[in-house]
């Protein structure tokens, strides 16, 4: 499976957003290896000034002294759970998305050993936590958010893990990765059938 996700990211042409006067940002998406891949999440604490108590992949604005997108991620996912650069297996990017805060967020996908230590920096998590890659196969979402940006609408699925929400930018990565994993069709630009649809404006 992992190393299928490896051949699929290196031919992978992910979504760019020509939007330059946008500032940018990145996360990583760390997959966990293991006969069952699992991904590292967190919760960002209740104290932030944004986003404050969301689920989210670590990661955050590009600094001028980072090298490149790959490296925000890095550094931030280090200053975040302690998550050593060493320990990453960079496979590739997925598509640029903007946040309602107006960033231009890429998501990095990378591989990451298991029972790593993860030390959550105390300012920024509450918590850190996995949840098995196959959780999100079949989509089991409990409703969907309609978005739209930019004269296209998204259809964001909303999942509850653990008492966990998973929602927002952070569900479409994990839909979008689900898709490139498993061969899935979430498809986050047609409403799904049966499903509560709540529009955010």
């Amino acid at each position: 499976m992992l190393e299928h996700l490896r051949a699929t990211m290196r031919t992978l042409e992910p979504r760019r957003i020509d939007l330059p006067h946008l500032p940018e940002a990145a996360v990583l998406v760390p997959i966990i290896c293991g006969a069952e891949p699992s991904l590292i999440l967190t919760q960002r604490a209740d104290s932030l000034t944004t986003h404050s108590g969301e689920v989210a992949f670590p990661g955050g604005r590009r600094d001028p002294e980072d090298a490149d997108l790959i490296a925000t991620a890095l550094r931030e996912t280090y200053e975040e759970i302690g998550l050593a650069h060493a320990q990453v297996e960079v496979l590739g990017t997925l598509g640029a998305l903007v946040s309602r805060f107006g960033l231009r967020v890429t998501p990095v996908v990378g591989l990451v050993p298991p029972a790593l230590p993860l030390v959550p920096s105390e300012a920024e998590i509450a918590h850190v936590f996995e949840v098995p890659l196959a959780f999100f196969r079949d989509d089991p979402r409990e409703l969907t958010h309609r978005i739209d940006y930019l004269g296209q609408s998204w259809y964001v699925p909303s999942y509850t893990f653990d008492g966990f929400r998973i929602w927002g930018l952070t569900a479409i990565m994990i839909a979008e990765l689900t898709n490139v994993l498993y061969g899935a069709t979430i498809d986050l630009h047609q409403p799904p059938a049966a499903h509560d649809i709540i529009h955010l404006r």
